[in-house]
């Protein structure tokens, strides 16, 4: 199969130029933010950790009451066949489905059929820098909508959260909703205590990353403390490290929170030791966990 050119995309069961593709105007993913989505990491034309996206897509559809349009194998022949156009090598796999075409209503219209786009683009990981001397993150207030275990594409809100951290020249934002600690705007948020990887709980106020499952499972390989709890604001000041995950960025340290640096002692303001094996330790994942 030649590989894709630069921009084709998938919509509605056709290839076509990203350019010209079209939805209606009445689409709900355009009129309401209808809609969810997912963004596979792809490590040398190969998908890493498919089937957990592919349940958290399954997941999203449930709360918001879409069928998912497409069975495991055909979002399975998608990708495969998306990724090998566009080349191989390392990607992002965007896919996302809408309510469909109906007239404008709040009400959710029955009998009508998703919307399915999908895409590859380019992967942009973080950089060597960033990777050894840490990244700079803002807190904010958790101002979102209360369903942030639903991966929507209404993400104006998380927008709006990126934007403070952008406006400071840093890399995320990290929010705390009534005191505690929920996500980033686009990431997932845990600090290390006495040696311990600690996240907040699954619940309706975040979106459960497929890297919790990951990092759950490193913690027990490498024999590192891992728990969900509620965690305060101010541990979140006083941790010996503070991490990011997600699809986009791994496993990524945070060494300046606020301006301050994180830590403590000759690793203050350094990415830290439960950093650096988890990291090591999400490579060797890479190379085993991809299809």
């Amino acid at each position: 199969m030649k590989p894709m050119p630069e921009g084709l995309c998938y919509l509605n069961g056709a290839v076509l130029p990203l350019a010209e593709a079209r939805i209606s105007p009445l689409d709900r993913g355009f009129l309401f933010g209808d809609g969810v989505y997912e963004l596979v990491p792809v490590y040398g034309g190969r998908m890493f950790r498919l089937e957990d996206h592919l349940e958290r897509l399954d997941r999203s559809l449930a709360r918001v009451r879409i069928a998912n349009p497409l069975s495991r194998q055909e979002w399975l022949r998608l990708g495969r066949a998306l990724v090998e156009r566009a080349g191989g090598g390392d990607q992002w796999w965007y896919l996302q489905v809408t309510r469909g075409e109906a007239p404008r209503d709040h009400v959710m219209p029955q009998n009508i059929t998703p919307t399915v786009f999908s895409y590859c683009l380019p992967a942009a990981w973080p950089t060597a820098e960033q990777r050894h001397q840490g990244v700079a993150c803002i807190t904010a207030r958790d101002f979102r909508w209360q369903r942030g275990d639903i991966k929507s594409i209404s993400l104006l809100g998380n927008v709006l959260a990126r934007q403070v951290s952008a406006d400071q020249g840093a890399a995320e934002t990290i929010l705390f909703r009534d005191g505690f600690l929920t996500e980033a705007s686009a990431s997932n948020v845990w600090i290390v205590k006495e040696g311990a990887l600690l996240g907040p709980p699954r619940s309706e106020l975040l979106l459960e990353g497929v890297r919790m499952g990951l990092l759950h499972e490193l913690c027990e390989e490498l024999g590192i403390g891992y728990n969900l709890r509620p965690i305060a604001e101010a541990e979140v000041f006083a941790a010996d490290e503070v991490l990011l995950s997600s699809a986009t960025k791994e496993v990524l340290p945070v060494t300046q929170l606020d301006h301050e640096p994180v830590g403590h002692g000759a690793m203050r303001g350094k990415p830290g030791p439960v950093y650096a094996r988890l990291h090591e330790a999400y490579q060797r994942a890479k190379a085993l966990q991809s299809v």
